[in-house]
């Protein structure tokens, strides 16, 4: 069907209608919104700046004290043992629960099953009062004598004992997420690797795992971050990571608000870190996903 001819009154109307500025919809609403989100900010902004009992000054003097310095580095510490301790443990416990043998399968279930099913907290404490279980760990004949023996307060110190807590709990909501990422990976590329002559192992390491990273990655950062901010529960067995520590300093000086405003100052400046290194990792990992997009 052929267009009609646009005579050349009409061609000036639409250059008139096409010249004219789009006016946006007045949103009244909105400017409310914005007045009275920015009031209540300035209220607290006032509130935070003159009331004394933030102590900021107290904060200033702690802030980078030595004590709270050494909480923080131990808190790193924990928080990175005790992931790759869990990544660990969840990719062993993945493989288990994808397994064809029923017992691999039990026992997987069985674990997460139990560690998701008890607080953190009291398997902390397990932890930190084991050698009321068993005061001595050592190697010896079953039915007879013992060989080996130390003490578990010497093998299972404090510091290792938060790890473990931590770890093996970590391990279990780690291995539903290396799962899900597994399950994610089509079946076409595993029967490809087969067929190709890659053994069941080999095609988990070298197809099926690094597929699977782009699903893995997100949540795994995610944990991370919780998992630091996690370690202060080790303040219960008392390891002295950043928590423990302003909490001994407090007790001395009985300035709670601004030990705990310190306290909270670093865990929010390490969470923005990693938030930014999980933002760079994901993008990585999504560029694949965006060049197949542009390209369908």
């Amino acid at each position: 069907m052929s267009e009609l001819p646009m005579t050349a009154e009409a061609r000036h109307d639409f250059a008139d209608l096409a010249s004219r500025p789009v006016l946006k919809r007045k949103r009244p609403g909105q400017l409310i919104a914005m007045v009275v989100v920015g009031l209540f900010a300035l209220m607290g902004a006032y509130v935070i700046a003159t009331n004394p009992g933030f102590g900021w000054p107290t904060v200033a003097k702690y802030l980078f004290d030595v004590r709270i310095l050494n909480g923080l580095l131990t808190t790193i510490e924990l928080t990175a043992i005790a992931m790759v301790l869990g990544l660990v443990i969840g990719l062993v416990i993945a493989v288990m629960r994808m397994s064809d043998n029923a017992l691999l399968r039990g026992v997987a279930g069985a674990y997460i099953w139990f560690f998701r099913g008890t607080p953190l907290m009291v398997q902390m404490l397990f932890w930190g009062f084991a050698a009321v279980l068993f005061p001595t760990i050592g190697i010896g004949i079953p039915g007879g004598p013992m060989l080996v023996e130390w003490n578990t307060n010497d093998v299972l110190p404090l510091f290792v004992a938060g790890i473990l807590g931590l770890g093996l709990n970590e391990g279990a909501y780690m291995a539903e997420i290396v799962r899900a990422g597994l399950m994610g990976v089509p079946a076409g590329q595993s029967e490809a690797s087969h067929a190709m002559g890659f053994s069941r192992m080999e095609t988990l390491r070298h197809v099926v795992i690094p597929q699977a990273m782009k699903i893995i990655l997100p949540p795994v950062g995610n944990e991370t971050i919780s998992m630091l901010k996690t370690t202060s529960l080790v303040i219960v067995i008392g390891v002295g990571d950043l928590l423990y520590n302003a909490q001994q300093i407090y007790a001395r000086n009985l300035q709670q608000i601004p030990l705990l405003i310190v306290a909270s100052l670093w865990y929010i400046l390490l969470t923005t870190i990693l938030s930014l290194v999980q933002a760079r990792i994901e993008k990585r990992y999504s560029r694949g996903n965006t060049i197949q997009a542009r390209k369908a």
